[in-house]
């Protein structure tokens, strides 16, 4: 939520008085650019900017203002050269450097730096290739081209035409440039556009004898690669050599890659557990109700019109905690991308219903796919989770199982489809021992599995009848992965439950508190109904506002401590039928949970009193991000939350320590940017691609990240939101050196005090949030005993941690 989400700020005259003319100017446009905004009058709106730049085209601010109107409207392509040009033109502006970090990671993703450091993947491309080159493939098609690089491949191995097809503006410029670089713009062909908008001889002039891609995902089709090849090939690709044909490979056409393997295995893992599956039915006393179904958008993506991604990303080998192999191997699926018949069939083909032994005795979280990308008969590339290699795996989480343990014996069921481009693996069930299944047959598919599939299913039917309640109304929420961790977070819970309970008992006469320990056992042990009580004997309730982004049960959590009305500002209707069903399960007084947002009539003005002469007991915000960042203007929205409050009333958290240690950590170095030349084969692209490198990673598990500690953790920062005259904008902070080495990266998280007894850990084990790190531009060598000095600058919410020389 922005901060015109909780506020509409107006200055004075007498402060616009006292402004410069320039400062003035900026004033007037950005008040009219508003009002423009809330009618709606796009054109005039940018109209009025294109005019403001003409008048002062080094303005950062007016550049910077115009890239965000750009982001919200959808145009990232162009805010992003906004946001860059703003932090050109002043390299200390924070709010717009901020702001094309966030664009930067949605422009050119992460993945790219990751896999132009990839030696092993960028060597076994080239070398394939040359091989189709020097066999007479002399004219060259790259889709989704990207930085270019498999282009630059192709041309260096002697390829008379080279043409390089990519979508995104910000890659096809990028692309421009690094091919420039390189000195080869006259050999190859730039084409912004989809390969499926490709016409002959309109854009190339005949069709080429190779295509070269690499538009897989973790899933193998989740970037399209199935429908643009089918086009390439009744398009764009010469006819393919037939079986046992001889000939000039320049007459004839080919893929690169020529085809793969995909292979699967079923894990137990908790971290994929805790993420996908809710498994407690008490909250901090809280019962969550049978009828009552949460799934993530993996698991749900079935049952939905919507076509979504059916799977998460992992990097298996750094999953905190790791994992088990329940089942050996197996394979999935093979597809032959230069056999047009066979793409065509694989979107129209039945599912294959596929079941595995169980090797080991676990708990069935999720089957785990990777592939074998066959790029000719020489060279291979594996995404396995065993392998050294730049991909994450795709990983189908489990759920509605009656039972999810399972023992050598049985066998784990499954269809598996290519379906809306995506690999689709579906009704996963388990098949057990005592159903007698020929534990001899290793292997088995479709028609062996029809009889096994059906007895499978009367298994499952027969148990769903044993716990099923026909008068129960079923609701399916889909929550956010993070929102699952966190209802999954009971120490979290308990831990709000117990700060919430001091703050009320402090505001409370000592009846009320009678009143409110009783209300409280009785709502904890979820059984007996509430005591009517007359409307005269109830004294006025504690207001609670609980502002938290996505799905929050923390206001019924308030509803439990005695005579509190509590507010929710959940926005999805699903949110809020999933906590109407929960309030009735706990036999909830009907509206007792109100939902804030049907109460303010101006959705940009939420922090407001819960009635005109009423003030908040309890605010409780989103000071951190799931990524692992300070949640942007928080500290704004904190100050007009303590105008809000009662007296004795408490905003949650009431204050933030952030800490961090030094590491030294190479992984993270080839995450964040491209490393010199040699990565990539002599071809010159870092220096281009690093442009959109950010300072700060995020989402990141520090418990499995591949580091070497060279200090113990130090507090870098306080945020204060109820005693704001307790924070710094600027200090510096002397780091003990424990261990000699590089530092290349500073690791940050966050203690949260509830009060100053009750704090939250975001690093800990339970945790729904990830962490994050600064990443040095150069690494800084350090010695046992020395000591570093970091400066840590904190402006609005943005923190900037840098080292001091």
């Amino acid at each position: 939520m922005s901060l015109l989400f909780f506020q509409n700020l107006h200055l004075p005259i007498k402060a616009v008085l006292q402004m410069r003319p320039q400062e003035t100017f900026q004033y007037t446009l950005f008040r009219w650019a508003e009002e423009l905004d809330a009618l709606s009058r796009t054109q005039d709106l940018l109209g009025c900017y294109e005019q403001a730049l003409e008048l002062f085209p080094d303005d950062e601010v007016i550049c910077n203002s115009m890239g965000e109107h750009l982001f919200r409207m959808g145009f990232r392509d162009e805010a992003a050269g906004y946001f860059h040009k703003a932090v050109k033109l002043n390299p200390d502006f924070n709010d717009a450097k901020e702001n094309f970090y966030r664009v930067a990671n949605w422009l050119v993703e992460r993945w790219h730096f990751i896999m132009l450091n990839d030696t092993k993947r960028n060597t076994i491309y080239n070398a394939a290739i040359q091989n189709a080159v020097c066999l007479g493939s002399k004219s060259v098609l790259d889709i989704g081209a990207g930085t270019g690089i498999l282009s630059m491949f192709a041309k260096k191995a002697g390829a008379h035409s080279v043409y390089a097809c990519e979508l995104s503006k910000t890659m096809y410029e990028l692309a421009c440039d690094v091919v420039a670089a390189n000195k080869m713009e006259a050999g190859i062909k730039l084409l912004h556009m989809k390969s499926f908008d490709i016409e002959i001889p309109k854009h190339i002039p005949e069709r080429v004898s190779l295509v070269v891609t690499e538009t897989v995902d973790a899933g193998l089709f989740g970037e399209g690669i199935v429908e643009s090849l089918i086009h390439a090939w009744e398009h764009l690709l010469l006819q393919p050599k037939t079986r046992g044909e001889n000939g000039n490979c320049e007459k004839y056409g080919k893929v690169i890659p020529a085809s793969a393997v995909i292979f699967g295995m079923a894990v137990e893992c908790a971290e994929i557990r805790r993420h996908h599956r809710v498994g407690t039915k008490d909250v901090a006393g809280i019962c969550l109700p049978a009828n009552v179904k949460f799934q993530s958008p993996a698991c749900s993506s079935v049952d939905t019109e919507e076509t979504v991604e059916p799977y998460t990303t992992e990097k298996m080998s750094r999953v905190p905690g790791g994992y088990l192999a329940l089942t050996e191997c197996f394979e999935i699926m093979t597809v032959d991308f230069n056999n047009l018949q066979e793409l065509k069939s694989l979107a129209k083909k039945k599912p294959d219903k596929i079941g595995i032994p169980v090797v080991k005795e676990g708990i069935l979280d999720a089957v785990v796919v990777w592939f074998v990308l066959q790029l000719d008969d020489e060279h291979s590339l594996s995404t396995s989770p065993s392998e050294e290699t730049c991909w994450e795996q795709a990983i189908y989480p489990v759920h509605d199982l009656a039972d999810y343990w399972i023992k050598p014996g049985d066998h784990v069921m499954m269809e598996v489809s290519c379906q809306d481009c995506y690999l689709r693996i579906q009704n996963i069930s388990v098949f057990g021992s005592e159903c007698e299944v020929d534990a001899g047959k290793n292997f088995t598919k479709d028609k062996d599995l029809l009889s096994l599939g059906s007895e499978a299913e009367l298994c499952s039917a027969l148990a769903n009848l044993q716990t099923s309640k026909p008068d129960a109304v079923e609701q399916t929420c889909i929550l956010e992965s993070t929102e699952i961790a966190l209802l999954n977070n009971n120490l979290y819970h308990e831990g709000f439950k117990m700060a919430m309970r001091k703050v009320l008992s402090s505001l409370a006469p000592e009846k009320l508190c009678q009143a409110m320990d009783t209300h409280c056992q009785n709502n904890e042990m979820s059984c007996g109904s509430r005591e009517n009580v007359s409307e005269e004997s109830i004294p006025e309730p504690f207001y609670v506002l609980d502002v938290s982004e996505g799905f929050s049960i923390l206001p019924i959590i308030a509803g439990t401590l005695g005579q509190v009305k509590p507010y929710s500002s959940v926005e999805k209707d699903q949110h809020r039928i999933t906590l109407d069903l929960i309030s009735e399960a706990n036999h909830f007084p009907k509206e007792t949970l109100e939902f804030w947002l049907r109460h303010v009539e101006d959705e940009s003005a939420v922090l407001q009193r819960p009635k005109s002469d009423k003030l908040w007991s309890i605010i409780i915000l989103d000071v951190i991000e799931p990524s692992g960042l300070i949640q942007q203007e928080i500290m704004e929205k904190a100050a007009i939350s303590r105008c809000l409050l009662q007296s004795g009333g408490k905003i949650f958290p009431q204050y933030v320590l952030m800490f961090g240690l030094l590491v030294e950590s190479q992984t993270l170095v080839e995450e964040s940017a491209v490393q010199g030349t040699e990565r990539t084969l002599g071809l010159n692209i870092a220096p281009f691609i690093n442009q959109f490198q950010v300072p700060i990673r995020v989402f990141l598990d520090l418990s499995s990240l591949s580091c070497v500690p060279l200090s113990k953790p130090v507090e870098l920062l306080r945020l204060d939101l109820m005693t704001p005259y307790l924070n710094t904008s600027n200090r510096e902070v002397k780091v003990h050196i424990c261990k000699s080495g590089q530092v290349t990266a500073i690791p940050f998280w966050y203690h949260m005090y509830l009060d100053d007894e009750i704090r939250l850990d975001t690093s800990s084990e339970a945790s729904h949030w990830k962490q994050a790190a600064v990443v040095l531009d150069n690494p800084i060598q350090v010695e046992m005993g020395e000591e570093l000095v970091l400066n840590v600058q904190h402006h609005k919410s943005n923190v900037s941690i840098t080292v001091k020389q």
